[in-house]
């Protein structure tokens, strides 16, 4: 096994996972001055950050991520002038398509509810505002709501956007490095694996699929369950939609790329090998999605399918992602387990997690994640 670093080489924090919120935290650390060593077990992006929709949404977010997507939206429209790379964000909007009357009071509701703590980014739409934001979609959908400021990016671009950014402020990070330990001895976080050990002051868990492994360790065990979001592409075909679209009453993410190729996917799930980071699809649940796509857009039904994929991601029971600080350990940051909808929050929680390490304080409503909530 490789030695540590000597102290005077030795990293102000070590963050365990380069998906697009490890490689946040490393960016968002060294503004505060703070060099970070970013230790992944595969490669960046490998797991749920390179592998999932893209979409860029604070389209209905549960009540208590609101307020972290709407900071984190304001982000990725600057990301070129934060990170000097616009990320492949593009702001197209996103709809949630309402298919029936009980829809569309489902999403009355929630407006409302909105409205009533403060919050009025969600639109609704009625049919003809529906079809001119999507001509093709089926003639029996009544409706929907959008918020035009959201987007979509691809999502290796956007990891890899945030990476070289930390790395040009002197973050540092390793590939091929599995962290099997953690463990405090003074004033310092040591871990190690197969592949060698680290030693830092301040550690940053932004593990995924992996992160309640490594809190287990400090003792604050959380019901994590890895499950593998799957996600299909087509091929080309001539232009026929610019936002992202959802459904209520399905399981649905669907986009098309400039390209032509058309993205299917939204929460239908195949086998995880979290210990062999492998995964399995399943083609019934291929299929269903598949179906799904073809019930609001029905010239999907003679459109080939191309390759499907999935990745691994933390699905917690709340569907809410752990963020916050340790309540057992001083100089832990917790930041994983986001649910299949992490990606749009990847900028802002990079920041609440460098900001929490760096001044052990965040000015983002972050108490409904705690580590311990489940306790």
């Amino acid at each position: 096994m490789n030695a540590p670093f000597p102290a005077e080489r030795r990293p102000d924090a070590i963050v365990i996972g380069a998906g697009l919120h490890g490689c946040s935290a490393a960016f968002h650390l060294a503004g505060h001055g703070l060099k970070a060593l970013v230790l992944e077990q595969a490669y960046p992006g490998r797991h749920a950050s390179g592998v999932n929709a893209g979409g860029v949404r604070t389209l209905g977010r549960l009540f208590p991520e609101v307020p972290l997507s709407l900071a984190s939206i304001e982000m990725w429209h600057r990301l070129p002038e934060i990170v000097g790379d616009d990320c492949s964000f593009t702001a197209s909007g996103q709809v949630k398509v309402a298919e029936s009357d009980a829809d569309m009071e489902v999403l009355r509701q929630r407006v409302a509810k909105l409205h009533e703590l403060g919050f009025s980014h969600e639109e609704l739409v009625d049919a003809r505002e529906l079809r001119e934001l999507l001509p093709a979609v089926a003639p029996h959908c009544v409706g929907g709501v959008v918020v035009r400021r959201d987007g979509n990016a691809v999502p290796f671009r956007a990891v890899t956007g945030f990476r070289r950014a930390a790395e040009r402020l002197g973050a540092e990070f390793r590939s091929d490095f599995r962290v099997e330990r953690v463990e405090r001895a003074g004033e310092i976080w040591r871990v190690s694996g197969p592949a060698g050990s680290a030693e830092a002051p301040l550690l940053a868990v932004c593990a995924g699929a992996w992160g309640d492994q490594i809190s287990a360790q400090v003792g604050e065990p959380v019901p994590l369950n890895p499950e593998v979001p799957m996600l299909l592409i087509t091929e080309r075909v001539a232009p026929f939609l610019t936002p992202v679209v959802g459904s209520v009453s399905r399981k649905l993410s669907f986009k098309q790329f400039e390209n032509g190729t058309v993205l299917i996917g939204g929460g239908y799930r195949g086998i995880p090998d979290r210990d062999h980071q492998r995964t399995t699809l399943r083609p019934e649940n291929l299929a269903a999605n598949v179906v799904a796509a073809c019930a609001l857009f029905p010239l999907m039904k003679n459109i080939r399918i191309i390759r499907a994929w999935g990745g691994l991601e933390g699905m917690m029971p709340d569907a809410m992602p752990v963020l916050g600080p340790s309540r057992k350990a001083p100089g832990l940051v917790y930041d994983f387990g986001s649910s299949a909808h992490g990606f749009e929050m990847g900028p802002i929680n990079g920041k609440i997690v460098a900001d929490l390490l760096a001044t052990g304080t965040t000015d983002q409503p972050i108490e409904a994640f705690a580590v311990d909530r489940f306790h």
